[in-house]
């Protein structure tokens, strides 16, 4: 979950859109590639925060970019193979919410959980980190899985809150007409 930006084809510098302002020193749409951009890595990396781009210096895919890249793409490029770039994109998205899910699991893994929830903290990594291709990644972060994780996360707010989880009673029977 370290992003290792020499691994990825600068997907967050292409993918991702951004307004000027406070964090960033220009507006760049999605699906553009950053004008900073010199091939697969930024030319004023080293003063992104004094050249007004303190949002880039904070991002972190937490690995995305280069997993897709790496395990997706075999190391392929939308920069030498532009029909790549839409379906990167795509993969990059879905790849950036397992790995925030990725991230909230391991941040679970801290709390005093019991044997059963750290089990099943560790399946659901486990799920996130199994190979993917460029077919099931969208299926994987859009299906079960996600349903299964915002569940499981959810039912962990004991150990945040102090509480136990609020259960809502069941809905009232249908009436049948007299």
């Amino acid at each position: 979950m370290t992003a290792e930006c020499g691994r990825c084809a600068a997907l967050c510098c292409m993918a991702l859109a951004f307004d000027k302002g406070a964090r960033f020193g220009h507006d760049k749409p999605a699906g553009r590639p950053c004008p900073n951009l010199g091939r697969h890595l930024c030319t004023i990396h080293d003063a992104l925060e004094d050249k007004g781009f303190s949002g880039c210096a904070a991002y972190d895919c937490l690995g995305a970019g280069q997993r897709v890249t790496q395990e997706l793409f075999g190391g392929a490029s939308w920069q030498d193979e532009p029909e790549l770039m839409r379906p990167m994109i795509d993969a990059f998205a879905h790849m950036r919410l397992l790995h925030s899910l990725w991230e909230l699991l391991e941040t679970a893994l801290t709390l005093p959980l019991t044997p059963a929830e750290r089990q099943a903290a560790e399946a659901h990594i486990a799920a996130i980190r199994a190979p993917l291709t460029r077919d099931t990644v969208a299926a994987r972060a859009t299906g079960a899985l996600q349903t299964e994780v915002h569940l499981f996360l959810r039912g962990l707010e004991r150990h945040v809150t102090g509480r136990a989880p609020v259960t809502l009673p069941p809905p009232p029977a249908p009436r049948r007409p007299a």
